[in-house]
C-alpha cells in the first residue's frame, strides 16, 4: 500500500497505460493542442515505426503526472494533450475500421471504455480518458462513443481543437492505410507497445502538483544536445568556458524562441553539412564522437558552436519566411503555410544558405513545387529526406545561376516528371478529409492566386500568398457542409452530398463579408453573389468575368480554362476539380509524365 510520502515512477507502454482510467479535472487548463502538435506526433511516430529497423524500437514522448484518486481512477495533473491525443488516436483507429469495413482490433474497444466499479463497489461504465472542465463540452465523450452531430457542439477552443485533432489523425490513417488492414494493424501494434510514456504517480494532488513545478522548471534527462554541450566543455580550456557558456546560451535560445526541436536542427545541419544521408535521433551525439576530424570542435570548440549558431540563426530565418539576411522570401513564405510540421525542405536550404538572393529566391521556389507534390502524393517521408540530404554535397558546390539550372535539371525535373501522373491522380480525388485543413487553406489560396497574378499583373498584394489566406478569408463549400432542403433539391445526388461536398471542386476561397451572404443557400442564389469576390477563381463561378477582347482578365480566363456554371451538380464539382487539377500543374510547375 502506498503511504502519504511515496512518489512513484513507472515506464508504461500506452496499452498498459489505457488499462487504466484518466481524469482530466475542472480546474486544469483546456486542450489547446492545434493541428500542427497533433500532427507533429502522429508523424514523428510513423517516422520512428517506418524507419529501418523501426518497428523494434521504442519510441518515448515523454510522462505524465496523476495521482490515484478512489475506484482506480487518476487524476491527471500534467500530460493531457498528450493522453488526449493518444486517446483520440485509439477512437480514430476504431471509427477508420468500421468505414472500411475492416476487421475489428479485438482490444481496441476495451481501450476505448470498460466497466470499473464506482467508490460504492457498483458496476459502471467508464471511457478510459474523461474531460471534466467545462469547455470540453462532452466532446471527447462524444468522439469515444462514436456520436454523431460533433459539429451542434458549442465552438470552445477545446471543442474546436480536439474536433481538428480527431479529423487530422483520421485524415492521417486515410493517406498512411486507407484499406490496408495489415499494415495499419502493425502499426497500431506498435503505438500501443512501443510507445512509451513515464508516469509519475503523487500521494496527493498537492504534490503531484509539486511535482508538475519541478518537472516544468528544471527539466528531466539529458539528450543528445545536453551531452554535445557536455562535450565540448570538455574540449575547451577552461579559459574558453565563459566565451563557451555564452555561445551555447546564444544557440539555444535561438532555437527556443523559434520553438523549434533542438536534436532536429542538430541533425539537419548534419545532413546539410557532412554527406550523411541516414542518422537517427538517437545517434546524434554518437556521430559527432566518431566524426571530431570532420567537425573540427576539438582543436576550436567556440568556433564550432559559433558555427552552430550562425545555421542556426539562418535556420530559424527559414522558418519565418525569410532569407538569410532577414529579407522576405515569398517561397519561403509559402512553405511556412504548407510545411506544418514538416521541416525536412530546409535540409536543402540550409545547404544552400551561401547563395545569392536571387539564386535562393529560385531554389525555394523550386523546393516549394517540389515539397508540395511530396505531400499532395503522399510520398513516405523518409524517402525524400534520404534525397534531400543525398543532394547537400551537389548543392554546397553551387556558386552561380548556372550552376544552380545545372543542379535543379539534374534533381528536381526528374523527381517532378516522375511523380506527374501521381500528382494528377492526386488532385483528381482530392477531398477534405484527405488533406489537413491548413494544407487545404494553402492549396485553395496558391490556386486564387496563381489566377489572380495572371488576370491582375502587378497589382499590390499579389505576390504574398497572406493575401489569399488570412482570417479575413473562408473556405467556402458551394453545395453547403449543411446544405438547406433547396440546395439538396438542386443537387442531383442528394443520398451521396456529403462525399461530394468535400471534394477540391466544391471548394473555394471568399470574403467572409460575402460568406454571410451565402450561408447554406442552394447554387441558384449563391451564384449571384460569387462575382463580387475579388477572387478570379470565385468570380468565374457564377459569371464569365470577360472584361474585353486581349485583356489579361480575358487572357488569364482562357489559359485557366475557368467556365461559369447554370447549376451545380455532381458533374459540375467534378469538372471543375478536373479544370483546378490543370491550374494545379501550372501553378506549381508540374510537367508533363515522362513517355
Amino acid at each position: 500500500m502506498q503511504d502519504d510520502f511515496t512518489i512513484r515512477s513507472h515506464d508504461k507502454s500506452l496499452s498498459k497505460l489505457f488499462d487504466d482510467f484518466y481524469l482530466v479535472p475542472d480546474y486544469q487548463r483546456e486542450y489547446v493542442w492545434e493541428e500542427v502538435q497533433v500532427e507533429q506526433l502522429i508523424e514523428d511516430i510513423h517516422a520512428e515505426f517506418s524507419s529501418d529497423n523501426g518497428h523494434n524500437r521504442e519510441y518515448f514522448i515523454g510522462s505524465i503526472v496523476v495521482c490515484l484518486k478512489p475506484a482506480g481512477v487518476f487524476e491527471m495533473i500534467d500530460g493531457q494533450q498528450r493522453m488526449t491525443t493518444a486517446y483520440l488516436f485509439l477512437c480514430a483507429v476504431r471509427d477508420h475500421m468500421n468505414e472500411h469495413r475492416l476487421n475489428a482490433i479485438q482490444e481496441l474497444e476495451q481501450k476505448i471504455a470498460t466497466a470499473g466499479i464506482d467508490e460504492s463497489g457498483r458496476d459502471v461504465f467508464r471511457y478510459r480518458v474523461e474531460l471534466q472542465y467545462e469547455d470540453s463540452a462532452e466532446v471527447l465523450r462524444r468522439i469515444a462513443e462514436g456520436s454523431d452531430g460533433l459539429e451542434q457542439l458549442p465552438s470552445t477552443r477545446s471543442v474546436v481543437n480536439i474536433r481538428n485533432a480527431y479529423e487530422l489523425l483520421r485524415a492521417f490513417l486515410d493517406r498512411e492505410f486507407a484499406t490496408d488492414e495489415q499494415s495499419l494493424r502493425r502499426f497500431y501494434s506498435y503505438f500501443m507497445t512501443k510507445v512509451k510514456l513515464v508516469r509519475i504517480e503523487a500521494p496527493s494532488v498537492a504534490h503531484a502538483l509539486k511535482i508538475f513545478e519541478t518537472i516544468n522548471d528544471r527539466g528531466i534527462g539529458l539528450d543528445s544536445m545536453d551531452l554535445l554541450k557536455n562535450l565540448m566543455f570538455m574540449k575547451a580550456a577552461p579559459t574558453e568556458f565563459d566565451k563557451l557558456k555564452r555561445e551555447w546560451k546564444k544557440l539555444i535560445d535561438t532555437l527556443h524562441k523559434a520553438r523549434e526541436k533542438p536534436l532536429r536542427f542538430l541533425r539537419y545541419f548534419i545532413f546539410a553539412t557532412y554527406d550523411v544521408d541516414r542518422l537517427r535521433q538517437d545517434e546524434i551525439y554518437a556521430w559527432f564522437v566518431k566524426n571530431e576530424e570532420r567537425c573540427g570542435y576539438e582543436n576550436d570548440p567556440v568556433g564550432f558552436v559559433r558555427t552552430l549558431l550562425e545555421v542556426a540563426r539562418d535556420y530559424v530565418q527559414f522558418l519565418k519566411g525569410k532569407d538569410a539576411s532577414g529579407q522576405p522570401n515569398r517561397y519561403l513564405e509559402n512553405l511556412r503555410y504548407l510545411s506544418g510540421a514538416a521541416r525536412q525542405h530546409l535540409i536543402l536550404l540550409l545547404a544552400a544558405r551561401h547563395l545569392d538572393t536571387e539564386s535562393m529566391t529560385q531554389l525555394c521556389r523550386n523546393v516549394e513545387n517540389l515539397f508540395f507534390a511530396y505531400l499532395i502524393t503522399r510520398e513516405p517521408t523518409r524517402e525524400f529526406e534520404r534525397k534531400f540530404a543525398q543532394w547537400t554535397s551537389e548543392l554546397r558546390s553551387v556558386d552561380n545561376a548556372t550552376d544552380l539550372e545545372a543542379f535543379l535539371s539534374r534533381r528536381f525535373e526528374p523527381e517532378l516528371r516522375e511523380l506527374s501522373e501521381r500528382f494528377d491522380l492526386a488532385l483528381e480525388t482530392l477531398d477534405a478529409k484527405s488533406i489537413q485543413k491548413y494544407r487545404m487553406r494553402y492549396l485553395i489560396g496558391k490556386l486564387a492566386q496563381h489566377a489572380n497574378e495572371l488576370a491582375y499583373p502587378g497589382e499590390t498584394g499579389q505576390t504574398r500568398l497572406d493575401a489569399f489566406i488570412n482570417s479575413a478569408l473562408d473556405i467556402e463549400h458551394i453545395l453547403p457542409q449543411r446544405p438547406s432542403s433547396g440546395a439538396l433539391q438542386e443537387f442531383d445526388k442528394p443520398d451521396e452530398a456529403d462525399s461530394w461536398i468535400q471534394r477540391l471542386g466544391n471548394i473555394t476561397l471568399i470574403e467572409k463579408t460575402l460568406n454571410a451572404a451565402l450561408g447554406n443557400k442552394p447554387f441558384s442564389q449563391k451564384k449571384e453573389v460569387y462575382p463580387r469576390s475579388k477572387f478570379l477563381l470565385t468570380t468565374t463561378i457564377g459569371e464569365s468575368a470577360r472584361v474585353g477582347k486581349n485583356t489579361a482578365v480575358d487572357r488569364a480566363i482562357s489559359e485557366l480554362g475557368l467556365v461559369p456554371y447554370e447549376s451545380w451538380t455532381s458533374r459540375e464539382i467534378a469538372d471543375r476539380q478536373n479544370r483546378l487539377r490543370q491550374i494545379a500543374r501550372k501553378a506549381w510547375d508540374i510537367p508533363e509524365p515522362s513517355p
